[in-house]
């Protein structure tokens, strides 16, 4: 059997983990909203019309934050038809994915389910087709207390108190040529960096997100955000950060890599930001949100013929991708790449929440909602994974794939709460076809002992939960034992694993 072995010091700390790291993402597309958080009728929902169940799941995650209304819908949003009587709201067009538009649920209502989750709201503004004063009345709308005309319009709307949103998106993949209102990355520079300023006389306290590039393989990365930034350095918190992957080849070897590039991604971002720091003389880091992430290929075929020969619907069945189990985890191998970077990385949004690229579904029918196989492993991380993330010093066998060399078999990062006097290593043995032993030494961390192994595995690579057949499951397994300071555990080949210790 193969050994791996890796060391973890409470002196070798990386960052105190962002709670917004494990946010995720609702946007009006597919049936996320309308029979995803939203069925007013069934006998599962509440007296608002949301689902008693998604609500219960989504608490399961313990979201602290969700990114609303786009997405690649924001950028035609015009957020005025979405507040106010509800039989006063005009249906759209939705542009982005060829959707008819209720506005059933807009703003206030939204604000009033995300409070029911427990999760505070990111709101996104639309620098595709609209501009400046339209985001500067946005905010005073939410965010002012009252006495101008548009807090006074949301008062009006029976909504007395602000929502007092704190993070804002500054558009969304403005550098895709499939955004609406798509911009050069001068031209966005300057309307973030114009509307940025505007935005934060009306209210200081926000943070700011810029539109970094759509992914990593876009023509114009990194020169778009070192573009963009020297217009928006002094008035942002953040750039945004988008990636999806997919088994397209199906090749599972090489898919389980793809996380490296996730890495690659960040490093190189971060670079840029702090070119862009050292270019502007600067003192504070520009910092990630890497709002939208996620595994995204499985339901390609069907969005296109529904967008191009069934248009107009209203919540038709688009990016419902079903999740496998080598889906999951990859999922997992992302999660541990964000945390590897938590100095840098503040907010990050698994895209989509419900229905849509998610780990939440609903049926169609109106019946139950279900967990797909990636809910497990972001479940655990945001449960387990809050306090100080730890250095890993980690030696592990490698293998080469059709794409990648040196691929590590274990991928693995510890997560210490020091309130909780908790230690939590995470895991990944992405080698398919052998299991691994690997031997931790946690020896700084005197009188811990082992708690549980939990985890995520199944022979079928392929196999996939559905409602009423959740087949992946995690369980707990006696696979971790604990002697001088080391834990020695067995990583079964192709797992996520969840190692927590207590003191």
């Amino acid at each position: 059997m193969k050994n791996a072995s890796m060391v973890i010091d409470k002196a070798f700390k990386i960052s105190e983990v962002d709670p917004r790291i494990y946010g995720s993402f609702i946007e009006h597309l597919g049936r996320a909203v309308y029979d995803g958080i939203y069925q007013p009728g069934n006998s599962l929902s509440d007296e608002d019309g949301f689902r008693r169940d998604v609500i219960d799941m989504v608490k399961e995650l313990n979201v602290p934050i969700v990114r609303y209304p786009g997405g690649n819908f924001v950028s035609s949003f015009v957020w005025e038809d979405s507040v106010g009587p509800i039989e006063l709201r005009p249906r759209r067009l939705e542009l982005a994915w060829r959707s008819l538009e209720k506005n059933e649920i807009g703003i206030n209502e939204f604000a009033k389910w995300a409070k029911k989750a427990g999760s505070d709201v990111m709101m996104a503004v639309n620098l595709g087709t609209r501009g400046i004063a339209d985001a500067c009345n946005l905010l005073e709308y939410c965010n002012h207390p009252g006495g101008t005309k548009y807090s006074d319009m949301r008062i009006g709307h029976g909504i007395e108190k602000p929502h007092n949103i704190k993070v804002w998106c500054l558009g969304n993949e403005m550098d895709g040529p499939w955004q609406l209102g798509h911009k050069t990355m001068e031209e966005y520079g300057r309307l973030a960096e114009e509307t940025a300023k505007a935005m934060k006389l009306i209210d200081p306290t926000i943070e700011l997100v810029s539109c970094g590039s759509s992914n990593l393989d876009m023509p114009t990365f990194p020169e778009w955000e070192a573009t963009t930034l020297e217009h928006t350095y002094d008035h942002v918190d953040y750039v945004s950060m988008h990636q999806y992957y997919g088994n397209t080849n199906n090749d599972t070897e090489d898919f389980l890599a793809l996380s490296d590039n996730m890495d690659l991604f960040i490093r190189s971002v971060i670079s840029t930001c702090d070119f862009v720091k050292a270019k502007k003389r600067g003192k504070k880091n520009i910092n990630i949100s890497f709002d939208e992430w996620n595994v995204w290929f499985h339901s390609n075929e069907t969005d296109d013929d529904i967008m191009e020969k069934h248009p107009w619907q209203i919540a038709p069945p688009l990016l419902e991708d079903i999740y496998n189990f080598e889906d999951a985890l990859l999922v997992g191998l992302m999660l541990i790449t964000l945390l590897k970077h938590a100095d840098r990385v503040k907010i990050a949004c698994l895209a989509q929440l419900v229905n849509v690229i998610a780990p939440i579904m609903t049926e169609r029918d109106g019946g139950e909602a279900w967990r797909q196989t990636i809910f497990y492993p972001f479940m655990h991380a945001s449960q387990y994974g809050r306090g100080v993330v730890l250095q890993p010093v980690l030696d592990s066998p490698v293998h080469d794939t059709l794409e990648h060399e040196n691929v590590t078999d274990v991928v693995s990062v510890a997560v210490w709460n020091e309130a909780k006097e908790e230690l939590t290593v995470f895991a990944v043995n992405r080698n398919i076809n052998e299991d691994l032993k690997l031997l931790i030494d946690i020896r700084s961390l005197e009188g811990y002992q082992l708690a549980e192994h939990i985890v995520l595995e199944n022979s079928d690579m392929k196999i996939c939960n559905s409602a009423g057949a959740e087949l992946v499951v995690p369980k707990t397994v006696p696979r971790s034992a604990m002697e001088d300071g080391k834990v020695t555990s067995l990583l079964g080949k192709a797992s996520w694993n969840v190692i927590r210790l207590k003191k």
